[in-house]
C-alpha cells in the first residue's frame, strides 16, 4: 500500500503521538508498504512540509511545552502529497487535517483516522481538566467537526474507545495498541546505591508527577529512594522546586530512546501517576523492560488495564495510598524479584508487529469498502 500520515508534528520525539506516528511508519515501511509524511519541520525524503502556525508568545510557549505544533494548512502541498496514494491517515483533529481530509474525499481518496487528543489533554492545561461539561463539548466538537465524518477510527485502547462510544461517535472503532519495540525487553537489574523510582512522560497537569514527590515524601523509605522523572513540560520548574524537599535531588531531564533503554533497565519501580491517558505506551515500555508498575486508577485513564493485580494499583489523587504501595513494594524485595518476569510477560501482547498487522487490517477494509 501507498499510504500518507498526515501529522502537525513528525520531526520531535517530545509526544506519544509523534513517537507512535514514527514508529508505525517504520514498521509499515518494513512490511513492504511505502509510507509518506505531511507534516511541519524540515525538508526530508517522503515528506512534504507545510508551514507551523505562528501564536502569540505566550500561548506559543505552552503549545511547545506540551511537545506540540500546529500545523497550516496549504491546498496545493497537500494536493501534491496525495497524488498517488492507496489510503491517508490522520492522527490530530486541528486545522492541517480538517483540511485535508476535505481535499482527501472531493480526490476520493480512502481515509482513515486515529484518536491521540484526549480532551483532557487540553483542559488540564487550563486548570478545567475535571470539568465534565468542558471535557464532554470538546468530544463533541471533535466528534462533530470531524471525526464522525470517517468511517473506521483507530483506538489506542478499549478505555478510549468505550469514551467514544459514550460520546456519539458513529464510526467503526479499531482498538490497536500504539505497541512497543522489541528493544525494550527482560534484563537482569542493575545494582543501584540508591532505589530508583522512574516516570517517563511530559510534566504536565493531567500526569499529576506532583502525587509522586508527596508519596516518597511520606514513604519510610524516603532517605532511599532516587527519583528521575524521564521528561520536559510546563511543570519543569516546579516540579524542581518540589524537588528541594527531598533527601536526594530528583533527576528531571528529557531521555532519547537509547538513554530511556539505560533507565529503564536501572530502574527499580516505575509509577505512573497520571489522572488522564488514552494508553501510555511508556508505562508498557517500562513493564517490558522488567519493571512492576505502581498505576493510578483513573476513571480517565487507560493505564490501570496493565495492572496484574491491587499492589500495582493506587487511589487515583491519593499520595497517601501511593506511598503505601510504594513502601509495599520497597519491603518485599523478593517478591518484587519475581514480578519483574511475569510483568514483562505480560507486556509481549501491545508488540509493535501485531498493531502493523491490525493497522494494516483497518486500511485494507477502508481501501475494500469492506463493512464487516
Amino acid at each position: 500500500m501507498k499510504i500518507l500520515l498526515v501529522i502537525d508534528q513528525y520531526e520531535n520525539s517530545n509526544n506519544g503521538t509523534t513517537i507512535s506516528a514514527r514508529r508505525f511508519a517504520e514498521g509499515l515501511q518494513k512490511r513492504g508498504n511505502t509510507v509518506t509524511v505531511l507534516t511541519t519541520g524540515k525538508e526530508g525524503e517522503n515528506k512534504f512540509i507545510v508551514k507551523s502556525l505562528k501564536l502569540p508568545i505566550g500561548i506559543s510557549g505552552i503549545i511547545k511545552s506540551q511537545g506540540m505544533n500546529f500545523a497550516v494548512p496549504d491546498k496545493e502541498i497537500i494536493k501534491k502529497a496525495m497524488q498517488d496514494v492507496d489510503l491517508v491517515h490522520f492522527y490530530m483533529p486541528f486545522w492541517l487535517s480538517r483540511s485535508a481530509k476535505k481535499i482527501a474525499d472531493e480526490l476520493k481518496i480512502p481515509n482513515t483516522a486515529a484518536f491521540h487528543v484526549q480532551p483532557e489533554n487540553i483542559t488540564y492545561t487550563i486548570k478545567m481538566g475535571k470539568v465534565k461539561l468542558i471535557n464532554d463539548k470538546i468530544y463533541e466538537e471533535f466528534r462533530d467537526d470531524f471525526f464522525n465524518k470517517f468511517n473506521r477510527i483507530h483506538c489506542p485502547s478499549n478505555f478510549i474507545a468505550n469514551q467514544l462510544k459514550e460520546h456519539g461517535y458513529t464510526a467503526k472503532l479499531y482498538v490497536i495498541s500504539n505497541g512497543i519495540q522489541d528493544k525494550f525487553k527482560y534484563l537482569p537489574k542493575e545494582k543501584n546505591d540508591k532505589f530508583i523510582i522512574t516516570m517517563v512522560g511530559r510534566l504536565s497537569g493531567e500526569k499529576r508527577q506532583d502525587l509522586l514527590f508527596e508519596a516518597i515524601k511520606k514513604s519510610k523509605h524516603e532517605k532511599d529512594i532516587q527519583l528521575v522523572l524521564a521528561g520536559k513540560g510546563p511543570k519543569y520548574k516546579q516540579y524542581v522546586k518540589m524537588g528541594e524537599e527531598l533527601s536526594n535531588k530528583p533527576i528531571i531531564q528529557f531521555y532519547n530512546e537509547e538513554e530511556l533503554l539505560k533507565l529503564l533497565n536501572k530502574t527499580d519501580l516505575y509509577v505512573h501517576t497520571s489522572d488522564a491517558e488514552i494508553e501510555a505506551i511508556s508505562c508498557i515500555e517500562a513493564i517490558a523492560s522488567g519493571n512492576v508498575p505502581i498505576i493510578s486508577n483513573s476513571n480517565k485513564s487507560a493505564t490501570p488495564q496493565f495492572a496484574l493485580d491491587e499492589r500495582s494499583l493506587f487511589e487515583a489523587g491519593d499520595s497517601d495510598d501511593l506511598a503505601k504501595k510504594i513502601d509495599y513494594w520497597l519491603d518485599n524485595s523478593q517478591e518484587l524479584e519475581k514480578m519483574r518476569k511475569t510483568y514483562a510477560e505480560s507486556a509481549n501482547k501491545y508488540r509493535i508487529e501485531n498493531s502493523m498487522k491490525k493497522i494494516e487490517e483497518m486500511f485494507e477494509d477502508e481501501i475494500m469498502g469492506r463493512n464487516n
